[in-house]
């Protein structure tokens, strides 16, 4: 496989190679701080990568299955995005501008606006934030409350935004929340619709009803005690909280609820967005159009990115009400030209669709063969699988509970066998796929062979284990 130049090969010899890496994972983890994730559950040192397959510097490789947790729509270093990075180093434009315009800000902008709900995009503003999707988050927080005059947040259980102050507020992790000064203050939580775990014990259509139910009595009952709401923050599919798409009748409900209330919808599409749920924006699933979209990941073509696009009568800010320093990326707005319009031509979107309905078909078929997996679930190639405990008993309403210890097994097992796969869900029990939109179906094979082999290879060790009556491990970290 080839790989930039710039990077030195590997040991020749696979034990010097294994010695290299183990010596740079040592140092990691005596340098970094005990907040990294990532790198305690993949102790892996990544050398070169191309498409969807990462060498390490111990000469092993792997079909990656995290992508930059959905950044890399492309894969790992897809001629497209290096050919338009490139071309920009090649021009000698300028790197950094701030927010001053050039003919690539406007390339991506143009680019960008053409993929948009139509009905958003004709009276749309752009914001460009500081570079990652809780920047973004925290500037639609910040624009509904200023256009509004008020302060309260509507945001709902389970949900991820990111780790800065008010993302983090909006998110439903309560010991992350915790590290915050004021943790959650004026923002309301509301049921997530949740099939194989619904908070109203029903599931289904009937869930998301009464979802939506409690929602309006909310915001209609006088004795509510809650705050004059800014803004409404949803994700289509909830992805750090399990992988949860949210019933398409559902989001419209939710749409005419807040329009109904002079309500602005904030819709998180930083993981969702550019084909990964099988449209374009899964919003275009139910046909909603949100009053704010927050955009990131994927849009920078894998160099960090990320942007609020908004109605225009939103527009209030004043001249330097929200800025950034790096907001002017000059080389991930034209890695995210090129990825937007590749995406586009080559409807990968529509690829992520069929190849995901089968992917998902065939997780849910192991079911009947590996008890430990609760459900299967995922839109187009946002793929979840909740591992449980299926020696215990079900609780009321039928569903078994979580099993972070045998989930922890499935990562690395998978590992083993040369697959990165990550963990979210509540519990960290649900085992995670976000493969790049350009897997191929030998690679998709090739993913769920080595998945079923892990799922087993978990089973069979946690037969043979005692069970872990402690704590269960964090989220991300090896036991």
């Amino acid at each position: 496989m080839a790989g930039p130049a710039s990077i030195a090969p590997p040991p020749r010899h696979r034990s010097d190679a294994r010695t290299a890496a183990e010596s740079i994972l040592r140092r990691q983890a005596s340098r970094e701080s005990a907040a990294r994730t990532y790198a305690r559950s993949l102790p892996i040192v990544p050398v070169r990568a191309r498409g969807m397959t990462i060498e390490g510097a111990d000469g092993r490789r792997y079909l990656d299955c995290l992508a930059g947790a959905g950044t890399l729509a492309l894969g790992h270093n897809h001629p497209v995005a290096l050919e338009a990075i490139r071309a920009v180093l090649d021009s000698e434009a300028p790197l950094h501008v701030l927010d001053l315009a050039t003919p690539v800000k406007d390339a991506f902008t143009t680019a960008l606006f053409e993929t948009l709900p139509p009905a958003l995009a004709e009276r749309g503003r752009i914001q460009f934030c500081g570079p990652a999707g809780t920047d973004a988050v925290e500037a639609a927080v910040k624009l509904v409350r200023t256009a509004t005059g008020r302060s309260g947040l509507l945001a709902f259980c389970g949900a991820y935004h990111g780790m800065t102050a008010g993302a983090l507020a909006a998110s439903g992790a309560a010991a992350a929340r915790a590290a915050v000064a004021e943790p959650g203050a004026g923002v309301t939580r509301l049921p997530y619709p949740y099939e194989y775990r619904c908070p109203f014990g029903t599931g289904g259509e009937r869930g998301a009803e009464l979802s939506a139910r409690w929602t309006q009595s909310l915001l209609d009952d006088p004795g509510a005690g809650v705050h004059p709401f800014a803004g409404m923050i949803v994700e289509p599919v909830q992805g750090e909280g399990g992988v949860i798409p949210a019933p398409d009748g559902w989001l419209r409900t939710m749409r005419r609820i807040t329009e109904e209330r002079g309500i602005p919808l904030v819709v998180d599409e930083v993981q969702t967005g550019v084909g990964r749920t099988g449209a374009f924006w899964a919003v275009q699933h139910s046909g909603i159009v949100p009053d704010v979209m927050v955009l990131s990941k994927a849009i920078g073509g894998s160099l960090p990115l990320a942007v609020i696009v908004y109605r225009d009568e939103l527009d209030v800010w004043r001249p330097g009400a929200h800025a950034g320093t790096f907001r002017g990326n000059q080389l991930a707005m034209a890695a995210g030209s090129a990825t937007l319009r590749f995406v586009c031509e080559n409807r990968l979107d529509q690829r992520a669709a069929s190849l995901g309905t089968r992917m998902l078909s065939r997780l849910r078929a192991l079911a009947a063969h590996h008890p430990c997996i609760g459900e299967a679930r995922g839109r187009g190639l946002m793929i979840g699988v909740e591992i449980v405990d299926a020696d215990a008993e079900r609780d009321d309403y039928g569903a078994l509970p979580a099993a972070p210890r045998i989930a922890t097994a499935v990562q690395r097992e998978a590992l083993r066998r040369g697959l990165i796969v990550e963990l979210g869900g509540r519990h960290g029990s649900v085992v995670r796929l976000l493969p790049p939109l350009t897997i191929t179906d030998e690679q998709a094979e090739a993913v769920l062979d080595r998945l079923t082999d892990a799922i087993a290879a978990a089973e069979r060790t946690a037969h043979l284990s005692p069970p872990n009556h402690g704590a269960p491990p964090k989220h991300g970290a090896m036991p």
